[in-house]
């Protein structure tokens, strides 16, 4: 019995095993199972150690050696990042809003509020420049994904040189999260199929509970844990569960497990929610929170000066701060408003406020949840209050469904909008708030997201608190910072080495500035230590440099998105300059009187561009959706699928708009009937659908919630083999016209055709049909329909199809621009290429009409060699 005590006691020793060493750890001697090491984090994956033991001939004279666990440097702290979506400057109450957002107070007055917090002007750009410390250009991310073009600055790719501070942390023995929207994963990378290394999960992050993608229905999201798509939702009574909740919850369960089984261990979680991005999805009880405290019953321009009324006095920003005069040519007055406006707007944005509000909320769950645990004092928290300026793409009027807008419909009247008065912001909408709103909410700033040049769309708030380092509680902070500035703080306040080489990849330089030290009291005044940055997004650019800030003028509204573009982004504009030093929300245009410093300027924002990838400089909008990219399904004409298949994303699916095509399913009905999906994409809010229904075939296109035409079978299919097929033959030319600065092909008419054993059982065309995309957030189906139907009034998901399906053939037909056509097009652009945007690109037909006198023009100005500039001005004389 002693002998066994001995034993048991010399291997406790050996292993440095000892009861309190379960309870709490203790340093464990190097070559023991409990050993740790720091990293110095230059090279990751770091090195395999060298074998520290010794090995004789048998087990009982070697000496057991274990390669110590990477662990952070002592002290490091929990990091929780936290963006929110499509919200400016003047939303939350802790920057004098007046929607309710007690979270980011408690997290502003136990820490620091920053005023000069800067964005990229736009959703996935932001998201890649916040993770990877590096321009959103760098990172492949001039514009978001989904209009990705193949040029590395806008390929929607974070190369491999670009690591995110999910595996930097990772590597370094953090334990690693990712809550809530992903934007960055590639749109041609979604499915299934992977490849999976631009998942947040390739990306260092070792958990991931969100959606893929710019926008989410948040009561039946396209949901994924890690990598499979879950639905957690389904049986839910409607109204009942979402994920705004259930993402809180889930990393409130995940940390809690975290500190369960490793307490020591820190944690990153990102957490990114898709408040305030449309759809505008709060709960009812929130939406009756807020609609009982008549916030918004003066309408936006009141809102607005009640908003900068709140900031001045909570001293967010100077007392002098001016504003720039409503733009009433654009939004209408609210006064000049009629009273089925004013009712439909105020409801559009209560509905906006109370999903901010309760985003807010959720948010303090989670922060709650670190208190809880123990773990506040040492977590490193940054709230950071929207990726960019408050989203104007609802236009003028808001819409009820947002996938409008992205097909060019967005100025639904308020009659049309009131039938869903009732319904906003549930299952039923997918809503977007009138534009107005969105100018007031970015108070004290001017325009809206998307707008890179102007500080409504790019001029965030941000709070930051760590108690265990920052102790000026409440104090405000002044100094320049951009997103690319968080990987930089985080990594300094860790202690860790941001890496030279990670799995053998050289890595590019971060490009951002650590703030760490605005966090001490002493340097509350001092100036930025980022003192030279660049802005651009979709052919509007900005340069900041030394409080300095020289910005394109708005050429364009962010609901505006389905012109030809600007063929010379670079040099067609109009020059403004602002010193923001003595002008905080850039109302005052000083360019006329210092033309040497907008030249400057001008020089200095052409060396950026180059650096960071910015060229070739791209004006287009809508145009870019349907660019070609690399769509696995890209050169094919053909599909067969043989078995029932959900979840294929928009990205990844044969895309059947602009062009013809034909659908056939080879089936057999039993003797009972069948009914049931065959074949669908999109959902409520666009997209189509090949069904039985009560045993009669149908196709169906919705387009957008707001029409939806049908062609449907007769007679009842007998039990039996069946081939069902639709045809459409499509009347336009094609996305190729996109490529010659015109949309002319898009859209179109085109006539379909159902039949059944190839006999005719209905016909009809349609006048237009949708020009870019389905509801992205739902999937391309076969045999059942996933998350929302397209047409409520025939079925309710998952409809499974009872028929037997054999085959299921898909054939595309896609358009070909002809030599004419190409000639055409090609004389058209290079005719609109002399001759300024506003007025001679609106219609291509008038460019054509012009086009022998266009070609004397430019002709004389290459003679003349003239520069970009005086060669417009010469060509619009010439035309006069």
């Amino acid at each position: 019995m002693n002998s066994t005590r001995s034993f048991v006691a010399a291997l406790a020793l050996a292993f440095s095993i000892s009861a309190p060493a379960f309870a709490q750890r203790v340093a464990s001697p190097q070559g023991s199972p409990g050993a740790t090491r720091p990293i110095d984090g230059k090279q990751l994956p770091p090195p395999d150690q060298k074998f520290g033991g010794e090995i004789k001939d048998d087990a009982l004279q070697s000496k057991p050696w274990w390669a110590p666990r990477v662990v952070p440097p002592k002290g490091a702290p929990n990091v929780l990042l936290i963006i929110t979506d499509d919200s400016g400057f003047g939303v939350p109450s802790t920057f004098g809003g007046v929607i309710p957002t007690p979270t980011m107070d408690r997290i502003a007055n136990e820490g620091l509020r920053y005023n000069r917090m800067f964005s990229t002007a736009l959703c996935s750009p932001t998201r890649a420049a916040l993770i990877t410390g590096r321009n959103h250009h760098s990172a492949g991310f001039g514009v978001i994904s989904e209009q990705s073009t193949g040029f590395p600055g806008y390929n929607s790719i974070i190369d491999r040189d670009k690591v995110t501070i999910g595996r930097m942390l990772k590597d370094n023995g953090y334990a690693t999260a990712w809550f809530g929207k992903d934007h960055n994963v590639p749109a041609f990378a979604a499915s299934q199929s992977g490849p999976f290394d631009q998942w947040p999960t390739g990306m260092g992050f070792e958990y991931f509970y969100g959606f893929i993608g710019g926008d989410a229905n948040q009561w039946q999201p396209n949901l994924f844990r890690n990598t499979t798509q879950i639905y957690p939702f389904q049986g839910k009574p409607p109204g009942t569960w979402n994920l705004v909740t259930a993402m809180a919850d889930d990393a409130i369960d995940y940390m809690t497990r975290m500190h369960q089984i490793q307490p020591e261990k820190p944690i990153l979680i990102k957490y990114a929610p898709g408040a305030t991005h449309a759809p505008h999805h709060p709960t009812k009880e929130w939406v009756d929170k807020i609609g009982a405290m008549h916030l918004f019953d003066d309408g936006y321009e009141k809102l607005r000066e009640r908003i900068l009324e709140n900031q001045k006095r909570l001293g967010v920003i100077p007392k002098d701060t001016k504003l720039a005069s409503w733009p009433a040519d654009m939004l209408k007055p609210w006064e000049q408003l009629s009273a089925d406006e004013k009712k439909l707007f105020i409801r559009q944005v209560e509905v906006f406020a109370a999903y901010s509000a309760y985003n807010d909320h959720e948010i303090g769950r989670v922060i709650q949840s670190f208190q809880d645990l123990g773990k506040l004092e040492n977590t490193l928290i940054i709230y950071i209050n929207g990726d960019n300026g408050t989203s104007a793409e609802g236009g003028p009027m808001g819409t009820p469904n947002e996938v409008a807008f992205f097909n060019g419909l967005n100025k639904l009247s308020a009659e049309v909008q009131l039938k869903w008065y009732d319904v906003w912001g549930t299952e039923q909408t997918y809503n977007h708030m009138s534009a107005g709103w969105s100018w007031a909410f970015d108070t004290p700033f001017d325009w809206f997201k998307q707008n890179a040049s102007r500080l409504g769309g790019i001029n965030q708030n941000m709070v930051v608190s760590w108690p265990a380092r920052i102790k000026d509680k409440g104090g405000l902070r002044e100094q320049f910072v951009h997103v690319i500035d968080v990987v930089p703080t985080i990594l300094e306040a860790a202690g860790i080495n941001a890496p030279e080489v990670v799995d053998g990849i050289k890595q590019k330089p971060i490009e951002g500035t650590s703030f760490i030290y605005t966090f001490d009291a002493k340097n509350a005044k001092v100036a930025s230590r980022h003192s030279t940055q660049y802005f651009e997004m979709m052919g509007q650019w900005a340069l900041y440099k030394d409080g300095w800030m020289l910005s394109t003028k708005v050429n364009r509204a962010p609901w505006e998105a389905f012109g030809p573009a600007n063929p010379d982004p670079l040099n067609n504009q109009v020059f403004q300059l602002y010193n923001l030093n003595a002008d905080f929300s850039q109302s005052t245009d000083i360019a006329a009187t210092n033309a040497d410093k907008v030249k400057e300027m001008r020089a200095q924002f052409l060396g950026e561009a180059k650096k960071y990838q910015v060229f070739p400089m791209d004006a287009s909008v809508a145009a870019r959706i349907v660019a070609p990219r690399p769509n696995i399904t890209a050169g094919r004409t053909e599909f067969v699928y043989t078995q029932p298949m959900v979840g294929l994303p928009q990205g990844d699916s044969p895309l059947l708009l602009n062009t013809s095509y034909t659908v056939t399913a080879d089936i057999e009905v039993p003797q009972a009937g069948a009914e049931g999906m065959i074949l669908t994409s999109g959902g409520r809010f666009g997209g189509y659908g090949f069904y039985l229904l009560n045993g009669k075939p149908v196709w169906l296109w919705n387009l957008v919630d707001l029409k939806r035409v049908k062609w449907e079978g007769a007679d009842t299919l007998a039990p039996g083999k069946h081939m069902v097929e639709f045809e459409f033959k499509y009347d336009g030319l094609g996305p190729g016209t996109l490529a010659f600065n015109n949309f002319s092909g898009v859209g179109a008419s085109g006539t379909g055709t159902l039949k059944v054993d190839d006999k005719v059982v209905d016909t009809k065309k349609m006048e237009k049909t949708l020009p870019m995309i389905l509801q992205w957030d739902e999937s391309f189906d076969i045999g059942s329909d996933t998350l929302t139907g397209v047409n409520d009034a025939d079925y309710k998901p998952p409809f499974a199809l009872t028929a037997k399906l054999n085959k299921l053939t898909l054939k595309l037909d896609r358009p070909k621009l002809s030599p004419e056509d190409i000639k055409k097009f090609e004389g058209a652009m290079r005719a609109a290429a002399d001759g300024p945007v506003s007025e001679d690109l609106t219609v291509v037909q008038k460019l054509e009409a012009r086009f022998d006198k266009r070609e004397d023009c430019r002709k004389q100005a290459d003679a003349k060699k003239l520069g970009p500039i005086e060669r417009i001005q010469f060509v619009k004389t010439c035309l006069q």
